[in-house]
């Protein structure tokens, strides 16, 4: 077998135009000829990582099996793939010079003077064919972050440009730019990706092939305008409109032969056909629907599309194995009080308590639950969520006045939730929570039986914060199961009410996990709850 290939994604005139869509879908392609693909994210923010990013900042924070805080490009790379990311695959520039100045200060440079090139340079390179070098993939594709001429991005443009002229075929650069239509002239302009591509030629880089985001058709004459002036070949004009889903995205650039055009000029064999079978499968089962859910998604940051994104996409997942639509409605928690929950959660199928942190909208989210418990609305809370079912659970039913996290209030009478002994000595903010996969026994007779039909599972945690187990019998005595444990630590992960229909807390995070060829159970069962509901009203 022929060298590791490694492609690039670049974008430029603006942010947002979906290089990971588009790389996601590349690797799809190839993934689905037989070729063995791995995609990374470099991101040129200072940051070691995005795990002390706010959700307003930047959407929301990926985590991998091992326990790495990631952009949520990643998450679209593992729904696409059905192959788990690691720390490998998300590079920060906090990350590369990091590195470097502990190299600087173990004495790694003597005698040198540390410069961005080719000292950052060469860190970035490295990084890059780390997942190269474990000699598992035929291509890595790498997705940069940001677009052509942003200052910060300057040292990765710089590291394309090397590897480039030191790998010549082993490596091709994929552009990524914005093609508009302007409605008063009625058009479609050109110009934006003439600069763009001309903004990445004046860093020494020429892209082998040209993605062009539009709403409208690309017709043959503009094709051959953007080649003409962007010194590629016809057929390396890829057009990417606008899809209905972010999964059309795949079959679009199979239909523009995006990946044969890879493959052609990176000389490797394209004898095979895509395989997108399973793919095609699920797509019509989320376009031809036979039934209706709508699920309450109760959360904090409800107006950001991104905040949420690995649960929506699993919601996406679960519909098309129910063949059901699954309508999300977003309700900011903090709107939610007792007088306003019955109308604000009026006409939900399900519920779901999205996981957060801190106190804004907590009680918004604890009355959520008490309806659904006391409705009998089919329940899923997730990290967060299940802390303050229990929370909820402790004032309602055991009658625990003031019961809280400490998170919350340090000096509630009632710390049904507390912080993990091993966390209290912990000053430092990133990368120090409970991260990664950690495993779960699950009790024989229960939902979470039911839902994953084995003993012995592991799932994505992200939390400081845990069951008090110091209540543990006052829970169960008044009814409430816990049916999953980290028997290790002796952590409560699933808790449930057998009496209610359906009503599941989880401490960890199986958004994480769910993808189009393996959709999570617990999305799946709980969207089946809520239409068994929605069929019962």
């Amino acid at each position: 077998m022929p060298s590791t290939k490694y492609v690039f994604v670049t974008g430029g005139v603006a942010s947002s135009l979906g290089k990971g869509i588009i790389s996601a879908s590349l690797a799809k392609l190839l993934q689905a000829r037989g070729f063995s693909v791995t995609i990374q994210k470099l991101d040129p923010y200072i940051n070691i990582d995005p795990g002390t990013l706010n959700p307003y900042e930047h959407g929301e924070c990926f985590v991998t099996e091992d326990g790495a805080e990631t952009d949520l490009d990643l998450g679209h790379y593992e729904r696409y793939l059905n192959v788990p990311t690691s720390q490998a695959n998300n590079v920060t520039t906090g990350r590369i010079y990091q590195s470097v100045i502990d190299k600087e200060r173990h004495g790694d440079y003597l005698g040198e003077t540390v410069q961005v090139i080719p000292h950052i340079t060469d860190e970035i390179k490295r990084r890059i064919k780390l997942l190269g070098n474990e000699g598992k993939y035929d291509f890595v594709i790498t997705e940069i972050g940001g677009t052509v001429g942003d200052i910060e991005s300057l040292p990765y443009i710089e590291s394309v440009r090397q590897m480039r002229w030191e790998i010549g075929t082993d490596c091709l650069v994929i552009h990524l730019t914005l093609v508009p239509y302007l409605a008063a002239a009625g058009e479609l302009k050109t110009k934006p990706t003439q600069h763009s591509v001309k903004a990445l030629l004046e860093q020494g880089v020429q892209p082998d092939i040209i993605v062009c985001r539009t709403e409208k058709h690309l017709n043959e004459g503009m094709r051959n305008k953007i080649a003409l002036f962007c010194n590629v070949d016809p057929t390396a004009v890829i057009e990417s409109i606008d899809a209905e889903s972010i999964y059309d995205v795949p079959l679009l650039m199979r239909d523009e032969k995006l990946d044969v055009e890879v493959l052609e000029k990176m000389r490797m064999p394209a004898s095979h056909l895509p395989d997108l079978r399973k793919w095609e499968e699920f797509l019509y089962k989320l376009k031809h629907p036979k039934n209706q859910v709508i699920i309450g998604l109760i959360g904090k940051y409800v107006e950001l599309k991104d905040a949420y994104k690995s649960i929506n996409e699993a919601f996406v997942h679960a519909g098309a194995v129910n063949e059901c639509k699954v309508v999300v409605r977003a309700i900011h928690s903090e709107s939610i009080t007792p007088e306003t929950v019955a109308a604000s959660l009026e006409g939900l199928d399900g519920i779901l308590v999205a996981p957060g942190f801190g106190n804004r909208g907590i009680e918004g989210k604890i009355e959520s639950i008490r309806f659904a418990r006391e409705n009998k609305v089919p329940f899923l809370g997730i990290c967060l969520g299940m802390q303050c079912a229990v929370i909820e659970f402790g004032r309602n039913v055991l009658g625990l006045n003031g019961a809280n996290s400490t998170e919350m209030d340090p000096d509630t009478k009632h710390p049904v939730i507390d912080i993990m002994e091993a966390q209290k000595k912990i000053c430092n903010k990133g990368g120090t929570m409970r991260l990664g996969a950690y495993p779960c026994t699950i009790a024989g007779g229960t939902k979470a039986m039911a839902v994953y039909g084995k003993s012995e599972i592991t799932e994505r945690h992200r939390h400081r914060y845990e069951f008090n187990n110091h209540y543990l019998d006052q829970y169960r005595n008044a009814g409430m199961l816990t049916s999953g444990i980290n028997r290790k630590d002796d952590l409560v992960e699933i808790i449930e009410l057998p009496e209610h229909p359906w009503f599941v807390g989880i401490q960890f995070h199986p958004e994480y996990r769910s993808t189009v060829a393996s959709p999570h159970p617990l999305f799946v069962h709980f969207v089946k709850a809520a239409l068994d509901f929605s069929l019962r009203k």
